[in-house]
């Protein structure tokens, strides 16, 4: 704040990321605030007895020179923030050079607006099986884009990206809304569909997620129960006191919630017991590595002790074989899913496959 202008805002992205807005501001005056900022940092911060050094890549990017709009602003800024970590040299203002993909990068922001407002994305869902007699469908919620020219487009394409630059929120809120008008249709009553949807640390993050959430259910008519929200262990840790409470006004409101890819993140058993989850899923990496290496299946297998130990149900993902699905029915895991049973589907083949699984 000492080197801020009134008027310049400061604003907390996700964990260690931070964002400065300077008003009636240059490149050359922004490069210098960010270099006094830089040189703050060069003064060890003392904890008790400890000390400890602190740096920071900062990258610059100015409107109207560098980007048109609020997103690609925080999205060129954030490539100019790479490259300073990658040099080391100080502050980095944005240069097109920098983004190897830039033009690409420009276009694939708007782009996306686009398949948000026409329509463009689809609605895929991966089955989720029980192993042991319970009853009732769950599935996956999945996000696919069927660009008009360059027909369906993998998420590993624009997942990233939309992460990056926040978009991912704008999709987060696009596949709920999908999900919760699914669960509406005349064709899903008496299912019992219960719809996993993944949220990210931006997500997680946002103070009025659980306001549009809940806005999203009254609009369509369905429960929270019906919904089965997935958060991994990164995205918590990355500020671990305003997840906590996010989940617990989540859980308060009644979704189901789940920690994904369990097993690959640095979370504490001491946060999950603190934390209102429901339910554990297992990393797909232990269970497809479960008839090759041991380990593998002794991680499988403790995780799901140490889930009903502490009251929570498991899913294991990356069910790719039947030898594989009987192993994780007698270590009692509660539900699977994976290619074996299901690739994702989209709505109405997702609804033809349950028709001839009853």
């Amino acid at each position: 704040q000492q080197v801020m202008a009134h008027g310049d805002m400061v604003a907390r992205l996700g964990g260690n990321e931070f964002a400065l807005l300077l008003r009636r501001t240059d490149a050359s005056a922004a490069l210098e605030v960010a270099r006094r900022i830089a040189h703050a940092f060069e003064e060890p911060l003392a904890f008790g007895e400890q000390t400890v050094d602190l740096s920071a890549g900062m990258g610059i990017a100015c409107w109207p020179t560098d980007a048109a709009d609020v997103d690609t602003l925080l999205s060129h800024s954030e490539v100019a923030m790479y490259a300073a970590k990658r040099r080391l040299d100080g502050p980095q203002l944005y240069d097109a050079a920098l983004d190897s993909a830039s033009a690409q990068t420009l276009s694939l922001l708007t782009e996306l607006r686009r398949a948000v407002e026409q329509n463009e994305l689809r609605l895929y869902l991966q089955p989720k099986v029980a192993l042991q007699g319970g009853h009732g469908l769950a599935a996956e919620a999945l996000v696919r884009w069927q660009h008009p020219q360059r027909g369906l487009v993998p998420p590993a394409d624009f997942i990233p990206f939309a992460e990056q630059t926040g978009f991912v929120r704008q999709l987060t809120l696009w596949m709920f809304d999908a999900a919760a008008r699914l669960l509406a249709d005349a064709r899903t009553q008496g299912m019992g569909l219960r719809i996993s949807v993944n949220l990210s640390t931006r997500d997680l993050l946002d103070p009025a997620l659980s306001n549009r959430l809940g806005a999203m259910l009254v609009r369509h008519g369905v429960q929270a129960s019906a919904f089965c929200l997935e958060i991994t262990e990164s995205a918590i840790m990355d500020d671990p006191q305003r997840a906590e409470a996010m989940l617990n006004r989540l859980s308060q409101q009644g979704f189901k919630l789940s920690i994904d890819d369990f097993g690959t993140g640095y979370s504490s058993l001491g946060y999950l017991k603190r934390l209102p989850v429901d339910e554990l899923k297992i990393d797909k990496s232990f269970v497809m590595g479960m008839q090759t290496d041991e380990n593998d299946a002794t991680i499988v297998r403790s995780t799901i002790d140490l889930a009903h130990n502490l009251g929570l149900t498991v899913v294991a993902e990356g069910v790719e074989n039947a030898a594989i699905l009987e192993r994780l029915r007698a270590l009692a895991c509660d539900e699977a899913q994976g290619y074996h049973i299901a690739r994702p589907l989209p709505v109405d083949a997702f609804l033809a496959w349950h028709a001839q699984q009853t």
